[in-house]
């Protein structure tokens, strides 16, 4: 197996260290305002509309293949090319494309721990401008059922299966049915919440906590490393995140729910809890 170029959790002193990499691909899911007034050298702009399907209700659906094909080579991707994503508010929408690039077979990637936050606050080389990568000829074609993706049939037919454990995302609020984002407020029964910004440390430009943190966070709600993990918010941006936490925690088998409560909370045929964690 070829060893990867960086860690799935990439330090901005390690991807420092590689910019001249012809095999990199950085990407910017930042706004596109902020990415031309400054952006790790080398990076590319990418817009996160481009990355989800709104089918209302349904606001976060994966696009379809040509969809997909188009987007990637739009920025130059190629089956040799590592990815390093990052955003400026938290890693939410980078962690959306490194899902995608999950469910697309490019395994290959890492995300910028803390993003833009501490790229620029701890002195790392910045540029402005635009950069226009060459377009490529990046083909996607998805299996019939990709492994990290969850949709609301399969979460409903492992609805009591303990080898499957489902971490929301969501605010507090939204978890309980305080917060009502969508026709009904609730969560998916037996899921466990998780708000995605309490993985992240304030005190380290927005990094995601120590993992031996992170571990004791989830075993405190459940989660095993032997089960396989849903994660999902309300459209699957949030959530992406904590796909990538986990996959860089070492949790194996992951999903992403994309229709997310957008689609659920607006079923009325699909089953709700309310109320606090017990």
């Amino acid at each position: 197996m070829t060893q990867s170029l960086l860690p799935l959790l990439a330090e901005p002193e390690q991807l420092r260290e590689k910019l001249d990499d012809p095999r990199l691909l950085i990407v910017d899911l930042s706004d596109e305002g902020t990415y031309s007034q400054g952006h790790i050298p080398g990076a590319v702009h990418l817009t996160y509309a481009w990355l989800v399907r709104k089918t209302p209700p349904a606001l976060g659906l994966l696009p379809d293949e040509k969809a997909l094909s188009d987007v990637l080579s739009e920025i130059g991707l190629t089956p040799e090319h590592h990815v390093v994503a990052y955003d400026n508010e938290g890693n939410g929408r980078a962690g959306r494309l490194l899902w995608t690039l999950d469910v697309c077979g490019h395994r290959q990637w890492s995300l910028l721990n803390g993003g833009s936050h501490a790229w620029f606050n701890e002195g790392h080389p910045v540029e402005t401008g635009v950069n226009r990568p060459a377009p490529s000829n990046y083909t996607v074609s998805l299996p019939e059922r990709p492994a990290p993706l969850a949709d609301k049939e399969w979460i409903l037919r492992h609805l009591d299966d303990d080898g499957v454990a489902i971490l929301d995302a969501r605010s507090p609020g939204e978890y309980d049915g305080s917060d009502v984002r969508s026709a009904r407020g609730g969560h998916i029964p037996g899921a466990v919440n998780l708000e995605w910004t309490r993985a992240l440390d304030r005190e380290r430009n927005l990094r995601l906590l120590p993992a031996e943190t992170l571990q004791a966070m989830l075993a405190e709600r459940g989660i095993r490393p032997d089960q396989e993990v849903v994660t999902h918010c309300q459209t699957h941006h949030r959530s992406s995140l904590t796909y990538v936490m986990l996959r860089a925690l070492g949790y194996e088998r992951v999903r992403g729910y994309a229709g997310s409560w957008s689609e659920w909370g607006n079923d009325p045929e699909a089953p709700v809890e309310t109320g606090p964690r017990r």
